[in-house]
């Protein structure tokens, strides 16, 4: 496996002089009594703040902190306009944008597509408090609010969705939330490595489209460079005719269930001749390939080549032998980089020691958050 450079080794950056904030600045009034003149990083998320490391914007915020970084926080701002996105005014670095800790279509949303009531969440436990596919309308709004400054989308809502994807509530296949979002960078996974770098590298006057290396990313490149050996994914996994399923409870002629007979004839079969494929990619160029999945085009209308997609992808998923993957989406190329390294115990440790408040921000007053309430002690 890759090693991966510790998060408490990189040199802070110059804004670490301020200090720690008691809680991550959620206005301008906050901002002014912090002696902040700007923001570097201003996290949205369609959660209320709670700044305690069970909240994904509370963890990537205290840990950029740690890094030096003035970090702001725009927690379930109201999307009909850009206007709460520019409360805190321009990041000099990027916008993080997150759904939460839930997406938001099965936040929103029951299995049966009815509206949910409430949401554990939001103060008071109120619904309706963040809009449908989050991280797409935040991530527009914060580019209509300040345009060209990066954005970076993360969290489960956009790591569920980094490549072509069936979309139950309107049951078709959507693709990748990279080209619907108009985001810079995608994070998946756990995104501590990945928004350390990039807080960093932007810093140090990188581009933003300039971070193609970064294991635990996803983003849209024209082609595949040169210098790389692509693999075609039917390579790796033939894809195969669907067999209708099975009813359980369904009973034969013989008295049996139909279930049963298939395991019989199953059973009694000769095996099937295991096809082997000829290994494409020696051992010394593996960390230089790439796995072309089939193209958003073909699985939207093709159950198998879906099916396909989505089992290479999670055959790719182990940080300690995963490679790249690319899929086409008309001009753009979706470039998947290998999952993170994990955290160290010690580096977990240190992300869950940081000065967390472990409560509300004070802006909720008495007002009871049920998510926060079920972990508070």
């Amino acid at each position: 496996m890759d090693t991966a450079r510790e998060l408490t080794r990189y040199r802070k950056h110059w804004a670490s002089r301020f200090g720690t904030a008691p809680f991550l600045p959620m206005s301008r009034a906050e901002m002014d009594a912090l002696g902040w003149d700007s923001c570097d990083i201003i996290v949205v998320t369609g959660d209320a703040y709670v700044d305690h490391p069970s909240f994904g914007m509370a963890i990537v915020g205290r840990l950029l902190e740690s890094q030096g970084f003035r970090v702001g926080i725009i927690a379930q701002p109201d999307w009909q306009s850009a206007d709460p996105f520019r409360e805190l005014g321009r990041p000099n670095l990027f916008f993080g944008i997150t759904a939460g800790n839930m997406d938001s279509m099965v936040n929103r949303y029951t299995s049966d597509r009815r509206i949910r009531s409430d949401d554990a969440y939001t103060p008071g436990g109120e619904g309706g408090r963040r809009p449908d596919r989050s991280v797409i309308v935040y991530a527009q709004r914060a580019r209509e609010a300040f345009p060209g400054v990066p954005i970076v989308i993360g969290g489960i809502e956009a790591s569920l969705r980094r490549i072509a994807h069936f979309d139950y509530w309107s049951e078709k296949v959507r693709r990748s939330i990279l080209l619907d979002a108009k985001a810079d960078l995608l994070v998946y996974g756990n995104g501590e490595r990945q928004i350390v770098d990039i807080a960093h590298r932007l810093a140090a006057g990188e581009a933003i489209g300039d971070i193609t290396d970064l294991r635990g990313t996803a983003f849209l490149r024209r082609a595949v460079p040169e210098g790389w050996v692509e693999v075609d994914s039917t390579h790796l996994d033939a894809p195969g005719p669907l067999n209708p399923p099975v009813d359980p409870y369904a009973m034969d002629d013989n008295g049996g269930t139909r279930a049963a007979t298939a395991a019989k004839v199953a059973d009694a079969a000769p095996a099937e001749a295991v096809v082997k494929f000829v290994r494409r990619v020696k051992g010394a160029d593996r960390s230089r390939s790439v796995i072309r999945l089939p193209a958003y085009e073909q699985v939207v209308d093709d159950p198998v080549m879906y099916a396909h997609a989505s089992r290479i992808l999670h055959l790719e998923a182990n940080p300690g032998n995963a490679r790249a993957l690319v899929q086409r989406h008309g001009l753009s190329e979706v470039w998947l980089n290998p999952p993170p390294i994990p955290l160290t115990t010690a580096e977990m440790d240190h992300v869950y020691e940081l000065p967390y408040q472990r409560r509300p921000h004070p802006a909720y007053g008495d007002a009871e958050i049920p998510a926060y309430k079920m972990i508070r002690f």
